[in-house]
């Protein structure tokens, strides 16, 4: 890491990480006999009835916007930022993550004359493109805040060995970042807090890029004032479909709030972890977080808060299994919330949690559930959306999906569900109802332009 001239402080952080990988194996389960579940949270609705709505542009006007965009989407067959992907077109222009985002930013600032100053938390991978775009946009100005703070990064491990993995082919595949825990000792080294403090912003807001639905809220900077808390997350009601997620317990020994990955979970404690009636919440990874408060608890740290340890398991190329086996050595940004006496959570609805990690997300999110207005939200009805399974053989990948949907995916607006198994191309104006379902052919398959997908395939022509 020296030698690639990385800061002792991205050596230091590494450094913890990997000495606890390789002798705390056993201190990296949260066990359920040792937690509380959490159950008792006030809504959003709640908040908003509380509070005084002119009074919170005050609060608002001291909050800095930050998002999470080190991500290049990997998953998706992605080679740059994922927030430069298509979400949806608006007034016939093709509309990004990031052009969405910014729309989001100036509205706030133009309704409500705030500031909002916008700081994305970038990756080396994602730097350039993404600058690239802010400076293009000729509404975006921002001159005293920084529009992007650089993520640190680390060597991917051999799992067998525990050393550096050599991949001369790319030998930029042999680094990775060290998960969006990495975000405090990043803003701690970069000193935007300080440039946050000397003008006058008190609270950062923080999101993932790919999640539109995190929008800048007065209703809940004013909440986060009035609690006088110095770390609020924003959490979600569990369904079924969300059983496997991060969730929020209470740690019985020192009554602190924590968050608890499912790689935290031991096998044994798996069923009642999963259970969304015991744990009805779950981590949407949007927090709320005092200036202060966290200057404090980096500077007890030295700028490397000692957070869980999260062994994600991969292949040295994401996109060929052939290829070596590695542990990327990671934290996640929520699990702060245990390190602050008298965090709290506040629990929103699905219009803020609107994340897109697969094409089955993508899907749903460029389809007709969804309308972006002139204010740059992303609005649906009610937001219980149809379970939605493509054939990852033809669809996981960005460019084969878009081969596949050549005009536009079709309409969910009366479907419960959608399975697409083996190779179809849609043609215009289609449309999905009930349980949608079509079959594997055994050969590449057409939609004919207009037709209705039901449970029993395109449906026929005639009456029966």
């Amino acid at each position: 890491m020296r030698e690639h001239g990385l800061s002792e402080v991205a050596i230091t952080q590494f450094r913890r990480l990997y000495d606890v990988w390789r002798n705390e194996e056993a201190s990296s389960w949260i066990r359920e006999d040792a937690i509380e579940p959490v159950t008792d949270v006030p809504s959003f609705h709640e908040v908003y009835e509380t509070i005084d709505h002119d009074e919170a542009v005050g609060a608002f006007a001291k909050t800095a916007f930050l998002k999470l965009n080190g991500g290049l989407g990997t998953s998706m067959g992605l080679e740059q930022a994922k927030s430069l992907l298509m979400v949806r077109r608006h007034k016939a222009r093709k509309m990004r993550f990031l052009d969405i985002i910014i729309g989001q930013v100036l509205t706030a600032r133009t309704r409500l004359g705030v500031p909002l100053p916008l700081t994305f938390m970038n990756s080396f991978r994602t730097a350039d493109d993404t600058m690239c775009v802010l400076h293009q946009n000729r509404h975006f100005k921002q001159e005293e805040i920084p529009t992007q703070i650089i993520q640190h990064q680390e060597p991917k491990i051999v799992e067998s060995t525990g050393e550096p993995v050599s991949y001369p082919k790319n030998t930029a595949l042999e680094w990775c970042p060290p998960g969006h825990g990495d975000l405090f000792s990043t803003i701690w080294e970069s000193g935007l807090l300080d440039k946050l403090s000397e003008r006058g912003f008190e609270y950062l807001f923080i999101s993932n890029s790919d999640n539109l639905g995190a929008r800048p809220s007065r209703t809940l900077a004013q909440h986060f004032e009035n609690t006088g808390a110095p770390f609020m997350a924003e959490v979600a009601t569990r369904t079924y479909a969300d059983r496997k997620g991060g969730h929020i317990v209470r740690d019985t020994a020192t009554g602190r709030l924590m968050l608890r990955e499912m790689s935290q979970v031991h096998p044994d404690d798996k069923s009642a972890a999963q259970s969304i009636t015991r744990h009805p919440y779950f981590n949407t990874n949007s927090i709320w977080i005092r200036i202060d408060a966290l200057r404090e608890k980096l500077q007890q740290y030295d700028g490397v808060l000692p957070l869980p340890v999260i062994r994600n398991r991969k292949t040295v190329d994401p996109t060929d299994p052939e290829t070596e086996h590695v542990v990327q050595l990671e934290t996640a940004m929520g699990a702060a919330i245990g390190l602050f006496d008298g965090a709290i959570c506040v629990q929103v609805d699905r219009m803020r949690f609107l994340p897109v990690k697969t094409t089955n997300d993508l899907f749903i999110m460029r389809s007709d559930r969804f309308h972006l207005t002139d204010s740059y939200e992303m609005e649906d009805g009610n937001y219980i959306f149809p379970d939605v399974d493509l054939d990852p053989r033809y669809y996981r990948n960005i460019n084969d999906f878009n081969e596949r949907f050549p005009y536009s995916v079709p309409s969910l607006a009366a479907a419960k569900s959608v399975t697409i198994r083996g190779d179809w191309t849609f043609g215009q104006n289609t449309a999905m109802f009930a349980d949608a379902v079509l079959e594997d052919q055994g050969e590449p398959s057409y939609v004919p332009n207009g037709e209705f997908i039901g449970p029993q395939g395109v449906e026929p022509d005639g009456w029966l």
